[in-house]
């Protein structure tokens, strides 16, 4: 029996226009050339531009997708699962991925990064949010200055294959 794959999370900004097209298609893409599954929620914005570098890569690419309808999904996502929960949906995206990578983003990918890090998951930024807090106790959010950086993070520290 081979070996389930990893599954890496993909989070940020649903604008079509993002201006971090470019690097969430490169996070896409490394992802996929590492052998992981893409997942992601399945939209617009960075998660489309994500799940099209992983397809180029020659990737699995899984929407969650907030809405009840599949064909919400955008162009480039292989499996779509339409929960129909709406941002609840971010916390099973958060407790299903083997790591996690946040890329700019809003309140829904602030939350995504919350419930990862809540669920032990490892999660690396690029551009994104940062913690600053008195006396915080909760774990560090670390940056990666670019995808590569940031893969090789992530994949040093999620659990090896089963």
């Amino acid at each position: 029996m081979s070996p389930r794959r990893r599954l890496v999370a993909v989070c940020g900004e649903s604008d079509p226009q993002t201006s971090l097209a470019d690097l969430a298609f490169e996070v896409g893409r490394g992802i996929a050339e590492r052998g992981a599954v893409l997942i992601c929620g399945g939209m617009t914005g960075v998660m489309e531009h994500a799940a099209r570098g992983a397809r180029a890569g020659g990737g699995l690419t899984i929407g969650l997708l907030p809405t009840e309808d599949p064909e919400d999904a955008n162009a480039y996502v292989d499996v779509a699962i339409a929960t129909g929960i709406g941002h609840a949906r971010n916390a099973i995206l958060a407790r299903t991925a083997d790591g996690v990578i946040a890329i700019g983003g809003g309140l829904g990918t602030l939350s995504e990064i919350a419930l990862a890090l809540r669920n032990r998951r490892p999660v690396i930024g690029l551009r994104t949010w940062r913690f600053d807090r008195d006396g915080r106790t909760e774990p560090e959010l670390p940056l990666a200055a670019n995808p590569t950086e940031g893969l090789d993070w992530l994949f040093q520290r999620m659990p090896p294959h089963p």
